[in-house]
């Protein structure tokens, strides 16, 4: 358990510089959808009601907030394998509770715009925001946040833009 724990909150710090780029576009995302399920109940309470999940009020609101604070510690590269491992289980109910009823034509939400409506395309076509931050989020769990990260500072290495000996950081 040490281990795991270990693992979690001491990710490898010296990563590339352009991890930050992936953080930001997958806290921003996550960030904003959070806020959306405030401001539009179709995208929060309405949407959880349809789909059948208990609790849909309570349940919005968690995900929302859980949305929130996890897209802002991304963004600052806190904590990052525990919110990328919470995204990544978020993003797999997201994906198994809205694809599989669209797939087989049954979905209690509005189903696509154009054709294809139902069936294997129109779930590739949908899935496609979902497959991109579940990818990321594998990707920020596996490498970590990188040098300019709040977890590198937290872990007193104060000089992310100094160069590094390790080939990773160049």
């Amino acid at each position: 358990m040490k281990r795991i724990t270990s693992w979690l909150l001491d990710p490898p710090i010296f990563g590339p510089r352009a991890i930050l780029w992936i953080r930001l576009v997958t806290g921003g995302i996550f960030f904003w959808e959070g806020l959306l399920k405030f401001v539009y109940p179709n995208q929060g309470i309405g949407r959880f009601s349809a789909l059948g999940f208990p609790l849909p009020g309570f349940t919005a609101y968690f995900v929302a907030v859980s949305e929130i604070l996890g897209g802002l510690l991304l963004l600052l590269g806190l904590f990052t394998r525990i919110t990328a491992l919470y995204f990544i289980a978020e993003m797999i109910v997201a994906v198994l509770s809205t694809k599989i009823s669209i797939y087989l034509g049954t979905s209690p939400l509005p189903l696509p715009p154009s054709p294809p409506k139902t069936g294997f395309w129109a779930v590739l076509h949908e899935v496609r925001a979902d497959y991109a931050q579940l990818l990321t989020g594998v990707f920020l769990l596996l490498e970590g946040p990188g040098v300019f990260s709040l977890d590198r500072l937290r872990r007193g290495r104060f000089a992310p833009w100094k160069k590094s000996a390790s080939p990773a950081f160049r």
